[in-house]
């Protein structure tokens, strides 16, 4: 009997192929005639939602949103050279998050690669700087290992650190014939987690076993262990979060301390509790006061990364292993022990966590009302997006409270100007996996301009979200350092403004300015009763400035920087 023909598909299609196989149900990027034969099979299979960006910039930070708000895979698809630039921005984002996106881009025809022929859209060394920016970046080399690079790439993004990798696919290979592979050539490879050595377990276990007051702090890299937290928790512990960790359990559990660990309160009740135990988080700077926060000892550690051990706070203690997997194996072992830790810790922490919310709620001044009607307006269902702003440094890094690990999205390494495309993400996200959240999105005026085309990317999209835009008019926590630092020497920070709501009505943008908060209920029920974008300004020159000064990062001490002698200067 002849052996049936095989179908010939271009690899662009056993990407696209591939991807569905992956679980991949939208990609956001620009199309362009290098990545077009991956796009045209996108169209022609119309399995995965394709989101045309209006730069590559924003592309990457919705592919980015998009992972982290549905614990999938995100895709971005971008062109080759300038292209490639435009990313880099957004990759070094995902990065810094732990994000697990796949950022695929075109290359120049393999004859004309590597040669230094100013060949169009060519960036010399594309690959070292992708792979910069990026956990690993990988080159297909030809139509044959097409397929097996492409499982390397998504296997190497989605296993912890997991994070953004580029896959670079010069364009004659995308539109190179080859045989369509079988469903089992495309089954995509297994995940390797890192097993705990059970020797580690038993002394961790045996080292808490001997605590009373025991902390869990809960970071990024534990997102998917919530019941294995809550067993602890159930034991005992009490439970702090970095802000990547908020919503691993959810924020309205009273033995929750959520993000506020750099507050005065926390760091005094920090020094009445007898260990902490550190899981899947960097310990990053602004958390911690610059590595100078007192955190408890003896001070544990679990991640998969075997660096972590003794980056930025010595360990007392370290087991390299997938969290989940780790924190399982020790309540198994504490559970067995009959542990339980002081009955009075979780009500301490309570206290604790209302003084630390009371005191930056009377921080916020008249913008207490903001967070409590943005929270009675969200419910408990609802993707909570941030970008770098002094709203979201004050109190959106804290508040809203979310009660999954996937709801809350910010720019984790201090960019501004993603918040507004990573909404779009997580908007598309909801969209595609039907978890009726509505997005919504805490934006300053200053950032919000550098990413101003992705207006029109949320538009023709209809992605259901709301844009709360802080505005006044200019760089508000730039100003605050300068007072602080500079001697109130204020330079290059007051920007000129759009009029949005001139803006919003010429891109079909429904929108309302709110100049006083008696007017926020109206304006939120008229925000959120519809499916849709919505534009919420804040006229922040109406209602006036936060009663506390946000400057910054916290430091321990703030030096005056003199101004220049410029007579002397010119001499």
């Amino acid at each position: 009997m002849p052996k049936a023909q095989t179908q010939q598909v271009t690899v662009g299609a056993v990407v696209a192929t591939f991807l569905e196989r992956c679980g991949v149900r939208a990609a956001f990027g620009v199309i362009s005639i290098h990545n077009m034969p991956i796009l045209d099979a996108f169209a022609q299979r119309g399995v995965i939602r394709f989101v045309p960006a209006r730069g590559e910039a924003g592309a990457g930070n919705m592919a980015d949103a998009y992972a982290r708000s549905t614990s999938r895979l995100g895709v971005c698809v971008t062109s080759t050279g300038p292209a490639a630039g435009n990313i880099a921005g957004s990759l070094v984002e995902a990065y810094t998050a732990g994000a697990p996106l796949l950022h695929i881009t075109g290359q120049i025809e393999t004859p004309y690669l590597d040669k230094g022929m100013s060949y169009i859209h060519e960036a010399p060394d594309q690959l070292t700087m992708l792979k910069a920016v990026s956990k690993t970046a990988l080159r297909i080399r030809s139509a044959d290992n097409a397929l097996g690079v492409l499982k390397q790439a998504v296997r190497a993004a989605l296993t912890a650190p997991t994070g953004p990798v580029s896959l670079e696919i010069p364009i004659d290979i995308q539109s190179a014939l080859i045989d369509m592979p079988s469903e089992a050539e495309l089954a995509p490879l297994s995940l390797h987690l890192t097993e705990p050595d059970p020797a580690a377990l038993d002394q961790l276990a045996a080292q808490l076993a001997q605590t009373r007051r025991p902390l869990l702090w809960v970071g990024g890299g534990a997102r998917h262990a919530a019941g294995a937290v809550k067993r602890l928790r159930d034991l005992g512990f009490g439970i702090v979060t970095s802000v990547q960790g908020r919503g691993v359990l959810p924020e309205d559990d009273a033995a929750n301390l959520g993000a506020y660990n750099i507050h005065k309160p926390v760091e005094a009740f920090y020094q009445r509790c007898d260990a902490m135990l550190v899981v899947g988080s960097r310990l990053r700077s602004n958390e911690t006061l610059r590595y100078e926060l007192k955190l408890p000892r003896p001070l544990l550690r679990i991640d998969a990364d075997p660096a972590a051990e003794g980056r930025c706070y010595r360990s007392d203690g370290f087991v390299c292993a997938d969290a989940k997997l780790a924190l399982e194996g020790l309540a198994d072992r504490l559970e067995a022990r009959g542990y339980r830790a002081d009955a009075e810790l979780q009500a301490d922490l309570k206290k604790t966590h209302e003084t630390a919310v009371a005191s930056v709620r009377e921080g916020l001044g008249p913008y207490s009302a903001l967070v409590q009607a943005l929270q009675q307006a969200a419910g408990r269902n609802f993707n909570w997006v941030r970008d770098v702003t002094v709203s979201n440094s004050t109190w959106g890094n804290r508040e809203l409270r979310v009660f999954e690990p996937s709801q809350g999205v910010h720019a984790t390494g201090g960019g501004i100007g993603q918040g507004m495309p990573m909404a779009i993400g997580a908007a598309v996200g909801a969209a595609v996996t039907a978890s009726g959240r509505k997005t919504f999105c805490l934006a300053g005026d200053g950032g919000f301009i550098l990413n101003l085309g992705e207006l029109a990317t949320m538009v023709q999209e209809q992605c259901d979200m709301v844009i709360v835009l802080m505005n006044d008019k200019g760089y508000g926590v730039i100003k605050n350092i300068q007072d602080a630092q500079y001697g109130g020497r204020r330079c290059y920070v007051e920007l000129h403004t759009p009029d949005y709501a001139k803006l919003c009505e010429s891109i079909a943008l429904p929108h309302a300015r709110c100049s006083s908060l008696s007017e926020l209920p109206a304006l939120l029920a008229r925000a959120t009763d519809r499916q849709g974008p919505f534009m919420l300004e804040i006229d922040m020159l109406s209602i006036g400035p936060f009663k506390s000064t946000f400057a910054g990062p916290p430091v321990n001490t703030i030096t005056q920087i003199p101004a220049l002698n410029l007579a002397a200067s010119n001499t």
